[in-house]
């Protein structure tokens, strides 16, 4: 999907801007109306059936920062060029963007800043390590003319959950990220929205989802808001959210609504 270009006044810097980085695994990057063609077990062709429901249409106020470093007219899917290139869907970015200018028409411009890979394990997302340096990088790019980075939307967990060893280290490894996340942004108190993975279905296999489960709950940091998404819409492969999941009303009241009056 092409670029849509953004008139200059928003290149140009933008003191209203306000950010919001978009960031973990393939459930954030979006994989809601994607359809997966599997023959003996294995994933051999992904297509996205390209449905954007209203709630994740485009506005005017809301911006991508795209894979160029490049401000753009947000637009689904909006992890194209970050991660995934052959078929990227909806996330929850855009329902959330939407949400918070529905409640909110004065808000300002908000500038979507999409950092999630698909299948990283939380060690990954550490200091020196490429997930955790490109969002750093980005964030920082994305207000060097502007702007204020608002929230930390934070999706992550799943492949955590396959292993022991992996769930067993996923608290430590998810302090230290939101700290060191926090520290490298120069925002102390940066109000972070953790989802709260939902428990999967067959065909996915994490023997430790509850262990994950259980260490996202037992983040005791400040301005943390726990966002659990347990028994929403799952898709065939048990794992991704499908699309009325990604903008389900419960859900953005949840996530969208409620922690703002506290955070923004």
């Amino acid at each position: 999907m092409s670029p849509v270009k953004v008139k200059e006044s928003h290149k140009g810097g933008n003191k209203n801007l306000q950010v919001f980085i978009l960031a973990g695994q393939s459930n954030m990057a979006g994989n809601g109306g994607v359809h997966r063609q599997i023959e003996s077990g294995v994933v051999t062709n992904l297509s996205w059936d390209g449905f954007v429901p209203k709630e994740c249409k485009p506005n005017p106020k809301i911006l991508r920062f795209n894979a160029a470093e490049k401000w753009e007219k947000a637009h689904e899917p909006l992890n194209y060029g970050i991660d995934c290139l052959r078929a990227c869907g909806l996330g929850p970015g855009m329902a959330f963007a939407n949400e918070i200018l529905k409640k909110d028409p004065e808000f300002g411009v908000i500038g979507l800043v999409p950092c999630a890979k698909g299948g990283t394990p939380l060690h990954k997302w550490r200091r020196g390590s490429s997930p955790y340096d490109s969002l750093i990088r980005r964030a920082k790019f994305a207000v060097k003319n502007g702007g204020n980075i608002r929230a930390l939307f934070w999706y992550h967990g799943e492949s955590d959950g396959k292993s022991k060893n992996t769930s067993s280290l996923y608290k430590k490894n998810l302090d230290n990220f939101f700290q060191d996340l926090r520290s490298d942004l120069h925002a102390p108190t940066l109000p972070i929205f953790e989802v709260i993975i939902p428990y999967p279905k067959e065909p996915f296999v994490g023997p430790y989802i509850e262990e994950v489960r259980a260490a996202q709950l037992g983040i005791n940091i400040s301005n943390v808001i726990k966002i659990d998404a347990e028994g929403l819409e799952l898709g065939s492969d048990g794992l991704h959210l499908t699309t009325p999941a990604q903008h389900y009303t419960k859900f953005r009241t949840l996530v969208y609504v409620a922690p703002s009056e506290t955070c923004f």
